[in-house]
């Protein structure tokens, strides 16, 4: 019986060669938006997994859109050009797709790198800004508060993620992905607990939804019709009162209803007062409970380390395709060893084909 895990899938025009998809993975180490060598180093390597798509970090739109100041971007022609000098280089040695993930983080924006702590960056400071929001809410207590976006504001975003997504089409990226998950600004408008506006934007369920969406709908409309347009949720806020899979279902309804290619389902990173029950696939049942409630493809992500586990979700149709994130960081061969183990095949450069363990004579395609 051949692994689930290892059939084909088509995306609109792109297709697959595998369910495991390389989830976006900030590496806070652009200079001014601009992708470095890091980038040509990291997402180069990760490019010869085996893994069917790859996909490029969270890409801020607008400068105030970075997590951080090392935060990569595509809002001008410098940016564009270094993200161009980085995957022309990784093509020369892989054909694995390309996604990009589009984002703005809103209120969590301004802050420090990780490895310095990553506490808010105050305004005034060289490496800080004024954050946005849909409300004038911070994260975090004893956080500087965003401004509330006007509906001019608002306007202007739908644009910068339109000309982002012109550029990511120039730059040949086979499919976007608009970040609407863990706190950042698409979440912030659907979730309750951030979203306490009082005009079209704020309030009902349709009013919530409605920035993402039309930012969505810009997106659709500024990439290539026969490449797709994808969205990662966060199916809870995991705290009373907010953002739930019930309203991620009724999301990825009208999602689907606008041409959306499918949906990639995460959890949290909303507020600070999240109970997370972490676990091994402990994101699966959001991801289950979207696939039941639409028609789109779905991602499932989070804890997923083991081969039979990831055979698991795809073959009993919890989820369409999963995501590694920290997994892969750990072990780029993952999707190696996973094929090794459910006896399947898996693409990898001529140059490692000598690499083949006797024991998994077929694991490399040698097409």
């Amino acid at each position: 019986m051949s692994s689930a895990l290892f059939q084909p899938i088509t995306i609109g025009s792109t297709t697959l060669s595998n369910r495991i998809v390389i989830a976006p993975m900030c590496q806070y180490s652009a200079e001014n938006g601009r992708m470095t060598d890091w980038h040509l180093i990291h997402l180069g390597h990760l490019a010869l997994s085996g893994a069917g798509l790859l996909t490029i970090e969270a890409t801020a739109v607008v400068p105030e859109g970075r997590i951080t100041y090392g935060d990569v971007g595509l809002w001008d022609d410098a940016t564009e050009a270094a993200m161009a000098r980085v995957l022309e280089s990784i093509r020369r040695h892989s054909d694995m797709p390309i996604a990009i993930q589009l984002a703005h983080a809103g209120r969590k924006a301004s802050t420090d790198l990780p490895w310095k702590g990553g506490k808010q960056i105050a305004r005034d400071h060289a490496d800080g800004w004024q954050t946005v929001a849909p409300s004038p809410l911070p994260f975090a207590e004893g956080e500087n508060p965003p401004t509330e976006l006007t509906e001019d504001d608002l306007k202007r975003l739908v644009d910068a993620f339109a000309e982002s997504a012109r550029r990511a089409a120039r730059l040949g990226i086979d499919a976007v992905q608009l970040h609407g998950a863990h706190g950042y600004l698409l979440h912030q408008f659907l979730s309750p607990l951030s979203n306490r506006r009082t005009d079209d934007y704020g309030g009902s369920l349709d009013n919530r939804m409605r920035f993402p969406l039309e930012v969505h709908d810009a997106v659709r409309a500024a990439f290539p019709a026969d490449k797709p347009v994808t969205m990662r949720v966060s199916g809870s806020d995991w705290v009373a009162g907010g953002w739930d899979a019930e309203q991620t279902v009724a999301f990825a309804r009208a999602l689907e209803a606008r041409g959306c290619a499918a949906i990639h389902v995460s959890s949290g990173g909303l507020d600070p007062r999240q109970q997370i029950p972490t676990g091994p696939s402990y994101q699966v049942p959001l991801a289950r409970a979207v696939k039941q409630g639409c028609g789109l493809p779905v991602v499932a992500v989070g804890l997923i380390t083991d081969y039979e586990q990831a055979e698991a979700i795809v073959g009993t149709g919890d989820a369409d395709m999963i995501a590694l994130a920290r997994t892969i960081l750990y072990d780029p061969r993952w999707p190696w060893h996973a094929a090794a183990h459910l006896g399947a095949h898996v693409k990898a450069p001529d140059q490692y084909l000598r690499s083949q363990p006797r024991q998994y004579r077929d694991l490399f395609d040698m097409d």
